[in-house]
């Protein structure tokens, strides 16, 4: 069973996090490294450009790489510090075995292989192969990813397979294909510069792409109008022309009275909207109600700001629609994102340069990631694995039956609801931690404590592979070759800096090496990278994610090809639409009809405040490697309770005072920052932490019913102060008891 050998405390006190800090004087090596790699950051979508240096196989240090394009050498806090992983004394250095009472005691590979495999056999021989699940992360590479989708359905034949995309982009995704036939932003981001008009809704720019600030600052330089949607004054909302600080979970009302706006003042482009779309009258009727005045009602935002942000999107030339997962993160999600891309179709604006729209990409390669397989409705290229066509081609170039292909499975969270009904048994995991990242996380404790074997492969000990029976110590970004998709759709160059350290395997090889032992040795005997990405290339082909044109070499030579790249003579696509020629069964692009309604978690007398949940700049995602970095935890040690001066004074809340912050999952304790920068009737808490500290303790889990994805920012609650004061500043925490 997968449960914990020893006490939390006891586990930290071995595997982390501990803080790693740079040497008080310069690294060994850092003036004279063995060589100089250019690469890309481990973390966010923007996978920004960077150089690692390298000295007996270990990084040593940076240095900006001027050179590439998007970032121009610009690097964020965490990009800075992003090295300081390598090199870790929490580094998982040989295979585990979970022993209760005593601990995770080191064996042999061929003894964690000869364990994981027979338990795959025995539980998917007692219950069927559907009773062992796959979870996989989108921080892996391209061919990676290709390459768990590959594992899942051919070597383990099972349909349950998922990703932890299905927190971040899949809301996205479902609504671009819905309205374009294609998931992927429009333009590369440099096209912000000259956009006349930019709505950056649900994304706090500044703390969690930063480098993707400069762009609106150039725009801004540039004469740029910028509205900013946001329940709290993020810094980008700060110099905003206009900040609408809406109610979280009124985005599609708030959309949909802009889109009224439009056509009540006849603010659209006619020719476009006849020539080029479909579904325009349905969806006007949808809204046809949606005055400003309701919109003020709903959303909490002032007409006058609506109007204003209406009447600057409807009459200008070039404009940009941005969003990210403030929006996404709802159970109507994906009828959110549809709201916004209805004001884009509306005005016409894309297709043509400095006009655009995009989806900013939360995670490493959550493009890529999203495109290649390892979801669990999804085939490489994009492809619908309940398409007969396209199994059958894919099945193909696997070199399988199409008969034997599994067919669609469950989402993340819905494996964890079926591990609780007892239908999965076995669980294999990789660079994914759901225990921090998914919501109503008692109740997945619970699911993984269920198990009969959980398997996981990461670098560094999460809390989630805290519950493994059997731990595979896996690779970092830069000791695999490889290549990631950023946000703008280009396919860049991930290149091996240096080994896994010894004791440690690359990902690739473990996951060949499972397929091996389970009888697909033959479908998983490549000879390097480059190999599977040839292979992943194929498998696009003629797909809506097409990659069969870009290989490593035109890689190389361009510093990174955008798809859709259909063969080896393509330039690539850095702007989408240019031939007004959609990737929809009519070759338009469609309007979707959304009509608001109110999140599933919907605030009372019992539960009068709203809590929302994100990110902060020096951390990302589930905190796995940044709460590992001295710099990055100084700077924000422990999450706070972000709420506003009115509502503590209502309910005699002082500043750094402990809250109580209750939900109907669950209840947690977090000091109070006093800031006029949120609404009177929300909260904010960051996400990054585990534990007593989590966040996910308290969201909700409905689901989104086309993207499943959770609804983490609308949870209604209650605080309760406890006047206690356990804050003492970050340079003062035992960082090592939360």
């Amino acid at each position: 069973m997968a449960k914990l050998p020893l006490p939390v405390e006891q586990i930290i006190k071995e595997f982390g996090p501990h803080l790693h800090y740079p040497d008080a004087e310069a690294v060994h090596g850092r003036d004279e490294p063995d060589k100089v790699v250019e690469t890309h950051c481990c973390f966010c979508g923007m996978q920004c450009g960077i150089k690692l240096l390298a000295k007996n196989n270990k990084v040593v240090g940076f240095e900006p790489w001027m050179e590439f394009p998007f970032n121009e050498g610009r690097l964020c806090p965490k990009g800075v510090q992003r090295y300081l992983q390598d090199n870790h004394p929490d580094r998982l250095t040989s295979p585990l075995i979970n022993v209760p009472g005593k601990g995770y005691l080191p064996t042999s590979w061929e003894n964690a292989m000869d364990k994981t495999v027979a338990e795959i056999q025995r539980i998917q021989k007692k219950y069927g192969h559907d009773a062992f699940a796959v979870l996989s992360g989108v921080s892996l590479t391209n061919e990676k990813s290709y390459m768990m989708g590959k594992f899942a359905r051919v070597a383990l034949k099972t349909k349950n397979l998922d990703y932890n995309g299905r927190l971040c982009m899949v809301s996205a995704g479902a609504g671009n294909k819905k309205a374009f036939g294609l998931d992927r932003t429009s333009n590369n981001y440099t096209d912000l510069a000259h956009a006349e008009v930019i709505i950056v809704t649900g994304a706090n720019v500044s703390e969690t792409f930063p480098t993707l600030t400069y762009w609106l600052w150039q725009a801004r330089d540039n004469g740029a109008k910028i509205i900013v949607v946001d329940p709290r004054q993020i810094p980008l909302a700060r110099t905003a022309d206009i900040h609408l600080d809406i109610r979280p979970g009124t985005d599609s009302a708030l959309f949909g009275a802009i889109l009224n706006y439009l056509v009540q003042y006849d603010l659209l482009d006619h020719d476009f909207i006849a020539d080029h779309t479909s579904g325009f009258d349905e969806t006007i009727a949808a809204v046809k109600d949606y005055t400003l005045e309701w919109a003020e009602e709903i959303t909490g935002a002032k007409k006058e700001k609506i109007e204003a942000a209406a009447k600057l999107w409807g009459k200008a030339s070039t404009s940009f629609l941005l969003h990210a997962r403030g929006i996404e993160h709802h159970t109507k999600g994906v009828e959110n994102v549809l709201s916004c891309i209805n004001i884009v179709l509306a005005s016409g604006r894309i297709g043509r340069p400095y006009c655009g729209y995009g989806t900013i990409t939360g995670q490493g390669n959550g493009q890529g990631g999203r495109e290649h397989g390892h979801k669990c409705d999804q085939l490489p290229g994009n492809r619908d694995i309940e398409n007969p066509a396209h199994r059958k081609y894919i099945a193909d170039v696997w070199g399988i039956e199409e008969k034997d292909m599994p067919g669609k499975g469950l989402t993340a969270y819905e494996i964890i609801d079926a591990i609780h009904r007892g239908e999965i048994k076995g669980l294999i995991s990789i660079c994914f931690n759901p225990l921090v990242s998914l919501p109503n996380n008692n109740y997945v404790r619970a699911a993984l404590e269920k198990l009969e074997f959980y398997v996981g492969i990461d670098f560094f000990m999460s809390e989630t592979m805290r519950h493994c029976d059997v731990i595979l110590p896996g690779s970092l970004h830069e000791e695999e070759e490889g290549t990631v998709t950023t946000a703008e759709g280009r396919v860049v160059r991930i290149r091996k800096v240096v080994d896994p350290p010894l004791g440690a395997r690359a990902d690739s090889e473990i996951i060949m090496e499972i397929a091996r032992r389970l009888g697909a040795g033959d479908k998983f005997s490549y000879a390097n990278s480059e190999a599977v990405f040839d292979e992943l290339r194929v498998a696009s082909k003629g797909g809506t994610a097409d990659y069969y044109g870009i290989t490593y070499d035109k890689i190389e030579k361009n510093m990174g090809v955008f798809w859709p790249c259909p063969d080896l003579d393509h330039p690539g696509t850095p702007r989408l639409w240019e031939d007004r020629k959609f990737k929809t069964a009519d070759g338009k692009a469609h309007f979707n009809p959304v009509s608001y309604h109110p999140s599933m978690d919907p605030t009372d007398e019992e539960f009068p405040v709203i809590l929302t949940t994100g990110r902060v700049v020096s951390q990302y995602l589930s905190g796995t490697q940044t709460r590992r970095i001295g710099k990055l935890v100084k700077q924000f040690a422990q999450p706070f309770l972000e709420i506003h001066p009115v509502l503590a004074k209502v309910l005699g809340i002082g500043q750094h005072e402990d809250v109580q912050v209750i939900t109907k999952r669950g209840e947690a304790v977090f000091p109070a920052n006093i800031v006029e920068t949120i609404r009177e009737d929300t909260v904010f808490i960051p996400y990054h932490w585990p534990g007593k500290k989590s966040a996910n303790q308290l969201t909700s889990a409905f689901l989104d019913p086309i993207s499943k994805i959770p609804e983490f920012k609308v949870s209604a609650c209650r605080l309760v102060p406890t006047g206690r004061h356990s804050y003492i500043g970050n340079d003062a925490l035992d960082y090592q008891s939360i």
